[in-house]
């Protein structure tokens, strides 16, 4: 079933990346300090990129792990490994007590650095025992970004270049698609520079935010935003079309009130006139291929 429904909306788009955390507030042993962090060596890595570190913002708490690729390979010894990092993370949340309230939301940034569920799952155990929660990770590594998103984290895929530019430049050309094998549940959000590819549903409640298009290989029923830096050619399509919210670049929809009876694959975008259409992906495809023909 066709419809046509759309609501005018203001500009909207992707979050900003995570800000440049400050220098750290607790040393190696974990106490408290205020003075500035000591000038980066003449090679490599600044000494504060080399440790876990962590800042109370906005009611939540960052968690900053060091890198690990940016110049492993010229000095394997300035970048430290897993073991490592997990352990100074327990001793900052040890000497920390303090610093938060009991139950507080706590955004990872894993820049480049690989994680897997199992790491991931480690990191939320050290949170839970300081009494804190994991919600949302920041990544450039696409395995990270699949690997919190199935574990049901909220999960901002940036572009590595982006973390490099703390000015807030990013770079001009999208990110590879992102492909999740995962249903998004009440709470779940993804945000990506590129498209997103989902096998599995999103659920009332959850978000995808994507320069690119969205796919949803199964049924829409929360929010997807696609091409959100401003793209107005992005589609959204699904297979089960029954979003709270669709947006394409500055226009917005919502489905209509009384869905159909059957559900086929369908497609979401924006017609020449300036409001989101939505069509069967069939009749979709044939229409594209009138046009091209043409």
């Amino acid at each position: 079933m066709t419809s046509d429904t759309s609501v005018p909306a203001s500009a909207s788009t992707i979050s900003d990346v995570a800000p440049e955390i400050a220098p750290i507030v607790l040393d190696l042993e974990g106490n408290a300090s205020t003075e500035a962090t000591p000038e980066a060596p003449a090679e490599g890595l600044q000494e504060r990129d080399l440790q876990v570190r962590l800042k109370s913002e906005g009611g939540k708490l960052l968690l900053m792990l060091p890198p690990e690729m940016e110049t492993e390979a010229e000095n394997p010894a300035s970048s430290l490994t897993w073991s490592e990092v997990l352990q100074q993370l327990k001793q900052r949340l040890n000497a920390g007590e303090r610093l938060w309230l009991a139950d507080t939301s706590v955004h990872l940034i894993a820049r480049d650095r690989l994680l897997d569920g199992r790491q991931l799952q480690a990191i939320a155990d050290a949170l839970t025992d300081a009494q804190l929660r994991l919600t949302r990770v920041y990544t450039s590594r696409r395995q990270t970004a699949v690997a919190a998103a199935t574990t049901g984290y909220s999960v901002e895929q940036q572009s590595s270049i982006a973390q490099l530019n703390p000015s807030g430049e990013s770079a001009q050309a999208m990110e590879e698609p992102l492909y999740l094998q995962t249903t998004l549940r009440s709470g779940g959000d993804v945000r990506h520079d590129g498209t997103v590819i989902i096998l599995g549903d999103l659920n009332p409640g959850s978000s995808v935010v994507a320069t690119g298009d969205i796919l949803i290989w199964g049924r829409l029923r929360g929010t997807a935003h696609a091409g959100a830096k401003g793209n107005a050619q992005c589609l959204i399509m699904a297979l089960q079309m029954e979003p709270n919210q669709i947006r394409i670049a500055d226009f917005v929809a919502r489905a209509p009130e009384n869905p159909p009876a059957q559900h086929y694959p369908e497609v979401a975008y924006v017609a020449p006139q300036g409001t989101i259409r939505i069509a069967r992906a069939l009749e979709f495809s044939r229409a594209q291929a009138v046009g091209d023909r043409k």
